[in-house]
């Protein structure tokens, strides 16, 4: 069994991406626009270059996302993505990378009890993220 993410945008499903793509070196997968699915018929003009489907590969995981159709986006809650790593050097530049333009630090990046480093925030597309980095033993 795998488990991925999957995230849904009002509309900036691209710009998500492309950001998730350059701040977390993630490769791009496919991108599945309204335009190009049997839906394209029944899609408003304005709509049809928006993404229906879309993923990339973040190291072992995906994350799948697509632009929900017009009035039905629901902001995101009770969840976060949470990126574990094995250096510090390497949580602080996702971190770094991450809050440009957050919407909200919610714990700045720094150690803890259990992990060398660890931070929690809101991005700019209201994604919520944690970078961990457990101490070992």
């Amino acid at each position: 069994m795998t488990i991925n993410t999957y995230l849904h945008f009002n509309g900036n499903c691209e710009e998500a991406l492309d950001f998730y793509i350059k701040a977390l070196g993630a490769k791009p997968g496919m991108r599945l626009r309204y335009s190009e699915s049997p839906m394209a018929g029944e899609t408003a003009p304005e709509f049809l270059q928006k993404i229906m489907h879309a993923r990339i590969t973040l190291g072992d995981g995906v994350i799948m996302a697509s632009d929900a159709p017009p009035g039905h986006f629901q902001k995101q809650a009770g969840f976060s993505i949470s990126l574990n790593v094995e250096t510090a050097e390497e949580a602080e530049k996702l971190f770094a990378a991450l809050s440009e333009k957050a919407q909200m630090i919610c714990m700045p990046i720094g150690e803890t009890f259990w992990a060398v480093r660890f931070g929690m925030l809101v991005d700019q597309f209201g994604v919520s993220w944690m970078i961990n980095c457990e101490k070992k033993g």
